[in-house]
């Protein structure tokens, strides 16, 4: 639990973003007594943190562009509904962010990021898990692992040095043939005779009421909610100036910025240039009887995964950079599903729900999380894949940058200036 604030208890902080990591700042400043407004568009967890695959992935430690992941990548982009897409004409405009992602596969950077990672996942597995004590969600958790699949030998032999990777960073992991495989997963396709089962990896019975369930906690400590659009933010004379899609001014002597795939124009506005874009991603939701599945299922040379929720059962993943406007292209969902009937032999298909959402992504795969060049701001934003999954550890890091206290890991790798 955060400690109460001292000097800093007066102060009031907004938070422009309700999704997973907002919310998440918004209970552990509300329990030390912070005066917290939160304000979003849309709602609580209504957006991207509404749809994602429902993980607690801690063993994911790896930076996407990990050892092999660029060669792979013009392959990909031969299949327009394969894992990776990017419309030719949005090419342009990703150059740099592409360069970036090059660049970080290189061995001094990859190896930085792992260390980074899995320093935060170590403190987010312990964040989540005393949030959840303070929130009462402790029984939304599901202790599953998640099983990861390979249709040869030779697939499997190729994933092998990532999961060397993890191993050294303390994951447990199983790697399974033939046979073995079904014990953990019934009603498999053949085709697949390798597999790795990772058991600390950890799932929520849903994304979207577990966030509903954690504001209900930080409403419970005194934060407040506003429904608006923040269409500019400024410094001004010591206080930050939000003006409101409303026509409405806000006035805070505090603000984090935790809008997502949105943040970095904000970020702009303060004069932080931050390289996020929008990685767009897509599920579907069956009904909860569509199959009978024991834990998340991943096809990583597919680039998704299906998910258990209390809700259904969700098949979603895939890559699409495409920006924030352009219109989703759902023949990706459907593309992941009839792969899904086909890997899953016996997967109803019918009555499903179809979505899009936005990842906010950097190059390196870590978030920002950092002060602003603008005294009394702050960014929580970027974590692309993994917002859930660091959401709470997030909390605490900014909670502690706010009351001026000592973070409980170095916070350089995720640094608004390193890029």
């Amino acid at each position: 639990m955060v400690r109460m604030a001292e000097a800093s208890a007066a102060r009031d902080i907004t938070i422009i973003g309700a999704g997973i990591v907002g919310i998440c700042i918004a209970a552990r400043l509300a329990e030390a007594g912070v005066r917290v407004t939160v304000i979003d568009r849309t709602g609580i967890c209504a957006e991207t943190s509404s749809g994602n695959a429902a993980a607690l992935a801690f063993s994911e430690v790896l930076p996407l562009a990990h050892k092999g992941m660029i060669a792979k990548v013009p392959r990909w982009l031969l299949d327009p509904l394969g894992p990776l897409a990017i419309p030719p004409t949005y090419l342009p405009s990703l150059a740099g962010w592409l360069y970036r992602f090059w660049r970080a596969g290189s061995a001094a950077e990859f190896n930085q990021a792992v260390s980074a990672q899995t320093a935060m996942m170590n403190l987010a597995r312990a964040e989540w898990m005393d949030l959840m004590h303070a929130s009462g969600t402790r029984h939304m958790l599901r202790e599953d692992g998640c099983l990861e699949l390979y249709e040869s030998a030779a697939e499997h032999e190729a994933s092998r040095s990532g999961w060397q990777e993890r191993e050294r960073a303390g994951i447990e992991i199983h790697h399974l043939a033939g046979e073995e495989i079904a014990q953990y997963q019934p009603g498999l396709s053949s085709r697949f005779v390798r597999a790795v089962f990772v058991p600390g990896w950890n799932n929520v019975a849903d994304p979207a009421e577990l966030g509903r369930a954690i504001w209900r906690h930080a409403e419970s400590q005194g934060a407040q909610w506003m429904q608006d659009r923040v269409v500019a933010v400024a410094h001004e004379n010591g206080q930050q100036r939000l003006r409101l899609e409303s026509g409405a001014e806000h006035i805070a002597s505090g603000l984090v910025i935790a809008a997502g795939a949105w943040s970095h124009r904000l970020a702009a506005m303060l004069g932080d240039q931050i390289p996020l874009e929008a990685e767009r991603g897509y599920n579907t939701t069956l009904p909860p009887d569509a199959f009978d599945l024991r834990r998340q299922i991943s096809f990583p040379a597919h680039g998704f995964v299906v998910s258990p929720l209390a809700t259904g059962i969700r098949v979603g993943g895939a890559v699409e950079f495409g920006g924030l406007e352009r219109p989703p292209n759902f023949a990706r969902s459907k593309a992941m599903l009839r792969k899904a009937a086909d890997f899953l032999p016996g997967l109803k298909t019918d009555g499903g729900r179809e979505w899009m959402g936005h990842r906010p992504s950097l190059p390196d795969s870590l978030p920002v999380i950092d002060a602003s060049s603008k005294p009394g701001i702050w960014y929580a934003f970027g974590h692309g894949h993994l917002g859930l999954t660091q959401a709470a550890a997030t909390g605490r890091l900014i909670c502690d940058l706010v009351l001026g206290q000592k973070p409980p890991v170095p916070l350089a790798p995720f640094s608004a200036s390193r890029f």
